[in-house]
């Protein structure tokens, strides 16, 4: 697909998600064993022909730099167009300090956008799990003749003080948008993913920097809702968002349901992560694994049930791990016993030692930890 350019944010940190992102941009939160979340968008737009792809960044983003390389496991290693990373130094050098929302950030990268090739953009956060097929995305934008068209689904994740909304007319056309309202109502949720055309996306930006507007959909979507013609494309299938680790939690442990891998991991549009070419896991003669999602390279002597395990975790023998996640290199000592519990990468639970979250307020433990 020639005619599509791709745009990812990622420059925020989400302060709500604690220690998970307290080292780490959120868009590189590991989730479901294998991936970063930055995995999904990025396949997203592969998976429809992309070959040029942005991604904005401001800072933390080193971990985001290590996964990602030259984006050769995403067949964007080229010569002309592939993976762009767009650091904030031309913003920077005008005192922009950090960006205040994505019109700051597209403005700090316009004399990359001034270069896009293609005729159409689509542009939209990297810290959100779906299998979204973009194409058909594009074919309705062209179709409808839309302006903006925002990606929505009708069923509703996000806590309504940090969501965006839309109403839509009997003709399909978005006739209001709400930001951050008390209640959600009969609506649907704004994935703040976009369609439009590259000259409508650069007038904007020249806009919004001469008029010091920072936001999209504030500053530019709510003033123009009359005036541009927003249409949906209504996604009905599995999204995950993250508002806070327990977010975190419940989305992660919605992977052990059968129907959502199939909708998320469609092997017709396969969700493509970093090659890490580990030896497979290894299970102990006494282990017991139950209804658990187990990565390469794990070592497992002990218990698992309804728990996800990230590449080369140890659960040694007499160990106990049910309702948890896992993540990288976490070593769970003999002895030890984890119930709701989230380990960031590189944790050592110590022998003998019990952790006990609950469902609705998991127990997370920083990188790096040794309790």
């Amino acid at each position: 697909m020639n005619d599509l350019h791709g745009i990812l944010y990622a420059y925020r940190s989400d302060a709500n998600l604690g220690e998970l992102t307290r080292p780490r941009n959120t868009c590189s939160l590991p989730f479901g064993g294998r991936y970063r979340l930055i995995d999904f968008m990025l396949s997203n737009y592969v998976n429809a022909g992309i070959s040029s792809v942005g991604i904005i960044v401001h800072e933390s983003y080193q971990s985001l730099l290590d996964h990602l390389g030259s984006g050769k496991d995403w067949d964007l290693s080229r010569k002309h167009g592939g993976l762009r990373i767009l650091p904030p130094f031309s913003y920077a050098e005008k005192g922009g300090g950090e960006y205040r929302g994505d019109m700051a950030a597209l403005a700090g990268v316009a004399n990359y956008l001034q270069n896009i090739r293609e005729d159409y953009v689509i542009m939209g956060r990297g810290d959100m799990a779906i299998n979204l097929p973009v194409n058909k995305v594009l074919e309705q934008h062209i179709a409808t003749g839309a302006d903006i068209t925002l990606v929505c689904t009708p069923i509703l994740h996000g806590a309504p003080r940090y969501s965006e909304y839309v109403e839509v007319n009997d003709e399909g056309r978005i006739t209001d948008l709400s930001i951050h309202p008390s209640s959600a109502a009969n609506s649907l949720e704004s994935l703040r993913l976009y369609v439009i055309s590259k000259q409508l996306l650069l007038d904007m930006v020249d806009y919004c920097a001469a008029h010091d507007i920072q936001h999209f959909s504030r500053g530019v979507l709510q003033p123009r809702i009359k005036s541009l013609k927003l249409c949906p494309y209504v996604h009905e299938g599995y999204v995950a968002q993250f508002q806070s680790i327990s977010d975190y939690y419940q989305r992660s442990m919605d992977l052990l349901d059968p129907a959502v891998r199939a909708d998320l991991f469609n092997p017709a549009r396969p969700i493509r992560t970093k090659d890490q070419s580990n030896p497979s896991t290894y299970y102990g003669p006494n282990s017991v694994s139950r209804c658990s999602l187990v990565a390469d390279g794990c070592y497992i002597e002990g218990e698992v049930e309804n728990s996800i395990l990230s590449r080369g975790v140890i659960v040694e023998k007499g160990a106990k791990v049910s309702n948890s996640v896992l993540m990288q290199g976490t070593v769970v000592k003999a002895g030890a016993s984890l119930s709701y519990v989230i380990t960031d990468k590189n944790v050592t639970v110590q022998e003998d030692r019990m952790l006990m979250g609950h469902h609705t307020y998991p127990l997370a433990i920083a990188k790096g930890s040794v309790v």
